[in-house]
């Protein structure tokens, strides 16, 4: 398997920005058509007091920076240039979580959805809807997002929704799936994909995560994809580094042997381009290159 999918990190959080303009991300859809990629997923539009547009829905429930670029509309339409489907995330306001506030965030995210339907609704490359709200466990306010937001999504385009929650540092394999057994009998049949990301595990106990991410999403009627992440976790005590070559082909095996049906990653432009800020990455996208040619 290759990694055919690929978040677009608009407005970062926890990592640099690249500080890029239209040519430079002209130049990294490119590199992402060079190795397969054909789905680009916006993970957020918005985080805490930043967005990637401006959003006068998004700006009647927070107080927002100056949004000096669509980046919006740039990234449809070089999906569109470079034949890519793409899917829109939505807002993330950050305190929801702390404050239990996720009335407030369902609200803001539907008026985001509504203002946004007009200008995607008839876009070529729209082809899927995003739940930025990531979560490791059973939270019922993050549940209960995830039911109202997609319903309403679903409601303005009945598109596929995804996913992609992280695994819970210390939660054993068996309470793992205990937990999301309660949260996919909630979200099934509202929720069409799931990308577990692979993150915050050993690597060799991945192989039984996956397992069970894959038994689970079958059973419920979901999607099974695998967000194999192209920074390195625990072992490197910088935050964060471009992944070691040897652990992204480890990654990808393992969720291909597991059944993964389609592979996405976080994220190509800072950790595997071409064009990153790091050089680890460049000669990363070389490494990986090669190995896909050497594939056939």
């Amino acid at each position: 398997m290759r990694m055919t999918g690929t978040f677009l990190d608009a407005v970062v959080a926890d990592i640099p920005s690249n500080n890029w303009g239209p040519e430079e991300w002209a130049a990294d859809f490119d590199a992402m058509k060079a190795v397969g990629i054909d789905t680009v997923i916006l993970i957020r539009t918005g985080w805490r007091d930043h967005t990637c547009f401006d959003s006068p829905a998004l700006r009647k429930h927070y107080k927002l920076l100056p949004a000096y670029d669509d980046l919006l509309a740039l990234f449809l339409d070089e999906a569109a240039r470079c034949g890519m489907d793409f899917w829109f995330g939505g807002f993330d306001s950050v305190t929801w979580r702390r404050q239990s506030t996720h009335q407030r965030e369902i609200e803001a995210n539907i008026a985001l959805a509504d203002e946004v339907i007009a200008r995607l609704d008839a876009h070529p490359a729209f082809r899927g809807w995003y739940l930025t709200h990531e979560i490791p466990s059973f939270q019922e306010g993050a549940v209960q997002l995830y039911e109202r937001l997609a319903r309403h999504l679903k409601g303005l385009k009945n598109l596929p929704t995804l996913i992609s929650p992280w695994l819970q540092e210390g939660l054993s394999v068996d309470d793992h799936e205990t937990t999301w057994r309660e949260v996919f009998s909630r979200i099934g049949g509202l929720v069409d994909i799931c990308a577990f990301q692979d993150g915050m595990c050993s690597f060799t106990d991945l192989p039984a995560y996956l397992q069970v991410n894959t038994r689970l999403c079958r059973e419920y009627g979901l999607r099974c994809w695998g967000n194999v992440e192209t920074f390195e976790r625990g072992d490197v005590p910088l935050r964060f580094m471009p992944i070691d070559w040897r652990h992204l082909r480890y990654k990808i095996e393992a969720a291909s042997a597991a059944g993964c049906e389609k592979l996405i990653t976080f994220e190509f432009s800072h950790f595997l381009s071409p064009n990153s800020m790091y050089p680890s990455a460049r000669t990363l996208y070389n490494r990986y290159r090669r190995w896909l040619e050497a594939q056939g």
